[in-house]
């Protein structure tokens, strides 16, 4: 199933989305969410709308696009010396897969074996500052 979040801009919160309406030519027409009065609708300058990739992050979390997750390719407490390696970046749909990062050089979001939503973009932005 396709599901969607929606980003309020004007509230800075995050809303349950129930149904998306488009323009003929494809184009988005409007969002109706939770939450609101008069029948619920947005037009789409007012808010971000980020896809459900299908996946849970380690912790059973759904990963959405615009979370921010740690991907690693082992358990940080194995006893062989391998550090391993690890990504921190934001999820993105691109080049039609979902990515941890904005570029076609980042990792797919299913590659890594364990993957962990630390945040989203919106709330959380200081992680990726402190990234840099």
């Amino acid at each position: 199933m396709i599901k969607f979040r929606a980003w309020d801009k004007a509230t800075s919160s995050y809303r349950k989305v129930l149904e998306i309406e488009f323009y003929p030519d494809g184009e988005l027409k409007k969002v109706k969410v939770a939450g609101l009065q008069r029948k619920g609708a947005i037009t789409p300058d007012k808010l971000m709308l980020e896809q459900f990739t299908g996946l849970k992050d380690v912790n059973g979390k759904p990963i959405y696009e615009g979370d921010i997750v740690h991907g690693y390719d082992q358990e940080p407490d194995r006893d062989d010396g391998y550090i391993g390696s690890s990504v921190t970046d934001v999820v993105n749909f691109k080049y039609g897969a979902f990515w941890i990062g904005d570029s076609w050089y980042k990792v797919m979001v299913m590659t890594p074996p364990i993957v962990e939503v630390i945040g989203n973009v919106h709330e959380n932005p200081e992680l990726m500052e402190a990234d840099k």
